[in-house]
């Protein structure tokens, strides 16, 4: 008797482990998911270009005539005006360029003086009836001719020997002065480098970089992905890496009609304005990234995207109610930025959503 009293006893513990060890392990199963609630918040659908900060004009300052750099007026970072002297360039002509040039004055001058003399000659003939005036206007078009090419092999020597000369009154000098209002943004040359000129077959050695600092624009790349869904006039926040926190407002004001690559991807290059620069010192070359908004929405039910269930092309959740009850919901939906994705039909504020713990992969 004391023997069956002992077994049930026993039996009932072990039915009573095993039905708590149950009743536990699928509570704790049950507790395994997380829940979302359905807000209201707002979401921009954007393109990201990425570029730096540049002058809307940039140019770059060479030499007309050769020489070597005799003396230089600005520095990196000096505001010019227009015609504010740069640089003086100092002509440097080779021995036998200087030997032409004064050899080509005294031979055009011999001609001249030959040509006066003739014209002379025939004016004194004219006058006493025994020339033409025919042969008198011949030899002073020859002499006018050859005044202009004494003249020219003059001006030639004075460039090589000074630098500086007057061009039917007007003064040319070597002083290279500045095209525009700006800012030095670098100097290429030091007192004593060589220049080459600029020419119609050369490129002439590069002097200097000037800028206009006050006009900056964003230049990026944009995706061939998101350049469809752009057009001019799209506004854009310009986040720049070396200044944190603050985001700068722009305008889009231009889209390349041309794709390039760049290691591997086809990217299409915008031009982006700055509408105000605010209390900001921006400098050019500073790396910055743009977001080009294309849709913004505000107030809006908004869900984590990777709680989305689809199948068949149909958008469904798992929904708890208030008794604790997972359901299966579809939804309609709206915009997404990747991470949050509007509901537009289907739920509402504070419902609870279900996330699922991922599924742990097990070898067979």
């Amino acid at each position: 008797m004391f023997k069956k009293i002992f077994l049930g006893a026993i039996a009932i513990v072990v039915v009573g482990l095993v039905l708590f060890f149950a009743i536990d392990g699928s509570a704790k199963k049950d507790d395994t998911y997380k829940t979302h609630e359905v807000t209201k918040g707002s979401i921009i659908d954007k393109a990201l270009a990425v570029g730096k900060i540049e002058p809307k004009l940039e140019i770059s300052v060479k030499s007309k005539i050769s020489g070597i750099v005799s003396k230089v007026f600005v520095d990196v970072g000096d505001h010019v005006e227009v015609g504010d002297p740069l640089m003086d360039v100092a002509p440097d002509p080779t021995p036998i360029e200087f030997a032409e040039a004064k050899r080509q004055v005294e031979i055009y001058q011999v001609g001249y003086d030959n040509a006066k003399r003739e014209m002379d000659r025939s004016k004194s003939l004219m006058e006493k009836d025994l020339g033409s005036r025919q042969d008198y206007e011949s030899r002073m078009a020859a002499c006018e001719e050859a005044n202009l090419r004494l003249k020219l092999a003059t001006e030639k020597l004075a460039l090589i020997e000074s630098g500086k000369t007057t061009i039917a009154d007007i003064e040319v000098d070597n002083i290279i002065k500045s095209p525009i209002s700006g800012m030095v943004l670098s100097r290429l040359v030091e007192e004593g480098d060589p220049v080459v000129p600029l020419t119609s077959y050369q490129a002439g050695t590069e002097l200097l970089t000037l800028a206009k600092m006050d006009e900056l624009v964003f230049r990026g790349n944009v995706d061939e992905i998101d350049v469809g869904k752009l057009y001019v006039g799209m506004e854009a926040e310009i986040e720049i890496g070396a200044i944190s926190g603050d985001k700068l407002i722009g305008v889009l004001v231009e889209i390349s009609p041309k794709a390039h690559k760049e290691e591997g991807s086809t990217l299409f290059e915008v031009e982006i304005t700055i509408k105000d620069m605010g209390s900001l010192i921006l400098r050019a070359g500073y790396s910055a990234n743009a977001d080009i908004i294309i849709t913004r929405k505000e107030e809006i039910l908004l869900i984590p995207e990777r709680l989305l269930t689809m199948e068949d092309s149909v958008a469904s959740v798992e929904m708890e109610d208030s008794l604790g009850v997972v359901t299966s919901v579809e939804v309609k939906t709206g915009l997404s930025d990747g991470i949050s994705i509007e509901i537009a039909e289907g739920l509402s504020e504070g419902d609870l959503l279900v996330e699922r713990p991922p599924r742990e992969i097990t070898a067979d």
